[in-house]
């Protein structure tokens, strides 16, 4: 992968930065000497999510700012002095969509509006969108390029569709320079353990079996260092705005291989239960998704550098590092 312009000195906004994908971007921006603003969600513990979990000398590098991305004023305040704003702040359960959309809409859309109206009018260099490949729905092609019919089979999935439309349509109507970044399935440490990858591992890890819903859609996994640089040369990158680009690893693995290959790596036997509350609606599955990452490759000289078992090796190696009665807690919910 060839080197990318640094993002030392200048000034930067995360919102979702307190979460999964967030925190690794964070802390990628810190160590590249960015000057860091860090939108977390306003809560009366202070937390800060994944975000308190890195090293105080990180930490001390950051701008902490707390605030509600559903509220116009406050993303003003938080994008005012920014050059480069990085927009990750979403819902991104899919069965939780399912009972309450009007809350992916408030967030996933109407926030999604909001850091537009604020980068327009703050004059940002650069806006980074975060979308989701379940924006295409089960593959009607494959590999899935840019031009992909888009059909989402959720509500998450129409919330981020018409997020990524509005960012698009901001950069056609005023020139607002904004990137669109559709990352395929990121994993890696961090990530919540109702998320396939650590799901699967926590259950083997506390002893098994493993409860799974279907296990035959298959799925295209990035793992979430490399995604992290997708998403920086997105906002270094030149000529790229009004682009819209996937992120992924161009193979696929269906969810029951996924399961063995986790076990294998653990070093443990695999027994699967059916679990029918993990199944989503019949025709809300999307059965296959796998990415041709060819423009990433272009426009950003970008490709996945972690191979698929080695990063389950470093996403179990965490996992083991985290309590078991919080493992066993959290995906038995």
């Amino acid at each position: 992968m060839q080197q990318r312009e640094s993002l030392r000195g200048r000034s930067v906004l995360v919102t979702g930065s307190a979460g999964f994908i967030g925190s690794h971007l964070v802390e990628a921006l810190v160590m590249d000497g960015a000057r860091v603003r860090a939108f977390v969600r306003y809560n009366s513990r202070r937390s800060r999510g994944w975000l308190d979990d890195l090293d105080a000398e990180k930490t001390e590098q950051i701008e902490f700012f707390a605030g509600d991305i559903r509220d116009g004023p406050t993303v003003e305040r938080a994008v005012e002095g920014s050059e480069i704003v990085f927009h990750l702040a979403s819902l991104i359960a899919i069965p939780y969509s399912y009972d309450a959309p009007e809350a992916y809409v408030a967030t996933n859309v109407a926030g999604a509006l909001n850091v537009l109206n604020a980068c327009r009018r703050h004059g940002v260099s650069r806006l980074v969108h975060t979308s989701t490949s379940e924006v295409y729905g089960t593959a009607q092609r494959v590999p899935i390029d840019e031009h992909h019919p888009l059909h989402p089979q959720s509500p998450y999935a129409a919330t981020k569709s018409a997020a990524d439309q509005l960012a698009l349509s901001f950069c056609a109507s005023f020139g607002t320079p904004v990137v669109v970044i559709r990352p395929f399935n990121t994993y890696g440490p961090r990530q919540s353990l109702r998320a396939v990858i650590p799901t699967i591992a926590a259950q083997l890890l506390a002893g098994g079996p493993v409860r799974l819903g279907s296990v035959t859609p298959s799925r295209d996994f990035t793992y979430v260092g490399d995604t992290v640089q997708g998403f920086l040369r997105a906002a270094t990158s030149l000529g790229v705005e009004g682009s819209t680009v996937q992120l992924g690893s161009g193979h696929e693995i269906s969810i029951e291989e996924l399961a063995k290959l986790i076990a294998e790596v653990i070093g443990t036997p695999l027994r699967i239960e059916h679990d029918p509350q993990r199944v989503r609606p019949r025709a809300s599955e999307v059965e296959r998704l796998v990415a041709d990452a060819s423009l990433a490759k272009k426009l950003l000289h970008w490709r996945p550098e972690i191979e698929l078992r080695e990063g389950l090796q470093r996403t179990v190696d965490w996992l083991r590092r985290q309590p078991v009665a919080e493992r066993a807690a959290e995906y038995a919910q």
